[in-house]
């Protein structure tokens, strides 16, 4: 079956983020092998930039951050490079800021920060555990509390990067289903307390996406064959880009303290 422009990346700009200005957190793409796909960060900063918007692209690695943003240039728009640790309080405040200068202010935030570690409970360590609640929860709580503050009122939207681990055991992976979950949670208060000034935070919870990091994964646990999907295949990361993209616009002005799963219905009972 062959997929839908947008479901390949290949479809036009229609203006959806015409003018805003973005910040994609975690939007470097480290390689995992002969990958000819984007990751999820690299598809939402590049469909952000086809949009109109303004990007900023921030990640651990400047080199791997500036290589996305080049890639957004390429559409026609701003974009630019910063690099930070989205665990650290003070890193994250620095990326705001910094942000935020560059840009000339800052309407939107995508965190698509998120590893794994550990197999079960009884193969998990406490240190483990710990360093996975880092980098799954932590680093989403400081975004959404030093940076839902200075999006403007009317206009502002977060998301945040779940995972289908957060509604099921199957992967085995016991610290990545949890952190993942507290997301729900938190986007919950975050968007209570932010509902009078209009601004917005939701997240997304994607299954089997083909991204190098999920082939990566493929290539360790025979489990991420696909096989149980019903619509028959992995996502792509456009498609978890244009849900993103979607909840950033103005379209979705209306939808706050959601968490909307996309799985090609692998979660139907």
């Amino acid at each position: 079956m062959e997929l839908s422009p947008e479901s390949r990346g290949v479809a036009p700009g229609r203006g959806r983020l015409s003018g805003r200005k973005i910040l994609v957190v975690g939007g470097g793409q480290a390689q995992h092998g002969d990958d000819d796909v984007p990751g999820n960060g690299r598809a939402v900063s590049i469909l952000a930039g086809r949009e109109g918007a303004a990007v900023v692209v921030a990640d651990l690695s400047l080199e791997l951050a500036e290589e996305t943003a080049r890639l957004v240039r390429a559409e026609g728009v701003a974009s630019y490079a910063v690099s930070g640790d989205a665990t650290d309080e003070s890193s994250v405040q620095r990326m705001l800021e910094e942000a935020s200068s560059l840009m000339g202010g800052l309407d939107g935030i995508f965190m698509n920060v998120g590893i794994d570690g550990g197999v079960r409970l009884a193969g998990t360590d406490v240190d483990t555990w710990e360093r996975v609640f880092a980098v799954n929860a932590r680093s989403h709580f400081l975004a959404v509390k030093h940076g839902m503050s200075l999006l403007p009122d009317g206009l502002g939207s977060v998301v945040l990067m779940s995972s289908t681990s957060a509604f099921s055991a199957a992967g085995e992976v016991p610290a990545m289903s949890a952190s993942k979950a507290s997301l729900t949670a938190l986007c919950l208060h975050a968007a209570r307390e932010n509902a009078p000034r209009q601004v917005r935070c939701n997240v997304v919870a994607p299954g089997l996406i083909d991204t190098p990091l999920g082939r990566s994964g493929g290539r360790k646990r025979a489990a991420r064959s696909g096989i149980g999907i019903p619509m028959g295949r992995f996502g792509t990361a456009w498609e978890t880009a244009y849900l993103v993209v979607f909840l950033l616009s103005n379209e979705s002005a209306y939808i706050t303290g959601q968490t909307i799963v996309m799985d090609g219905g692998r979660l139907i009972p």
